[in-house]
């Protein structure tokens, strides 16, 4: 199958980050992945949710937002709170950044991880887990060089990448053409050592099979592997540590 920006099959569109797009969050990013570009911020605050109050431990959580022209039409904002669509997205980036913290080193603090997409070509919610990580680690690192928390609490890398199946082709990070014509689409959150943090996968119409799941998977590891190198690179600038 010929991909309409002539990338072979496994081939991620270019990609970049970018530390400090602007200068208030503790930590930011602005990850551009082909035409997707995700700003990610992480603010550190003190204290934590009510119900975990007194155990001494973290939380680290994400909120997810398009931009109104970040679409081909215009989207709404969501002024009477986020839509279904909204809220799995921001539980699955929460999810995916909590896997990279110890909330017990962490202490009673909160970290939010703001994405907000300022562009939309496919691959959204991936991106802004990349991005993400990128926002949080520098963050934290920066919190704990004022002294104010005693250790880095970063334990894995964590990057995300979308794959499918469109015209019985398994392709990976699908555009926006690609992923609304994919007989299946799926979002893979990896650590840098292959640990599979999350699998989100949906046919359209007919079920496939597990062999051709697990090419999917197979195909997105060498993916997130490109992507972490690009995020080490980046936190490299700011003298930010990663786990081995």
């Amino acid at each position: 199958m010929q991909r309409a920006d002539g990338r072979t099959h496994d081939q991620l569109r270019p990609v970049r980050i970018t530390l400090d797009p602007f200068g208030f969050a503790e930590g930011s990013a602005l990850i551009e992945q082909g035409g997707t570009r995700v700003l990610c911020t992480a603010s550190v605050e003190e204290g934590v949710p009510s119900w975990m109050r007194g155990n001494g431990s973290g939380w680290v959580t994400g909120e997810y937002a398009l931009l109104p022209r970040s679409t081909e039409t215009r989207t709404r904002r969501e002024r009477n709170g986020a839509s279904g669509r909204t809220q799995e997205i921001q539980r699955l980036i929460g999810r995916s950044l909590r896997a990279a913290v110890d909330l017990d080193l962490l202490g009673e603090r909160m970290v939010i991880v703001d994405c907000d997409v300022l562009q939309a070509d496919g691959g959204t919610r991936t991106a802004s887990i990349t991005g993400g990580f990128v926002a949080l680690a520098l963050a934290l690192h920066r919190v704990v060089e004022k002294q104010q928390l005693e250790h880095y609490p970063i334990m894995h890398q964590i990057a995300a990448i979308s794959a499918g199946y469109v015209d019985k082709t398994a392709l990976l990070d699908l555009n926006y053409q690609e992923d609304s014509s994919a007989d299946l689409d799926c979002n893979v959150v990896q650590t840098k050592t292959g640990g599979i943090v999350e699998v989100q996968c949906t046919a359209e119409g007919q079920p496939v099979s597990r062999t051709e799941l697990h090419q999917l998977i197979d195909l997105t590891t060498n993916g997130i592997q490109t992507l972490l190198q690009t995020q080490q690179v980046a936190l490299a600038e700011a003298n930010v540590p990663l786990p081995h």
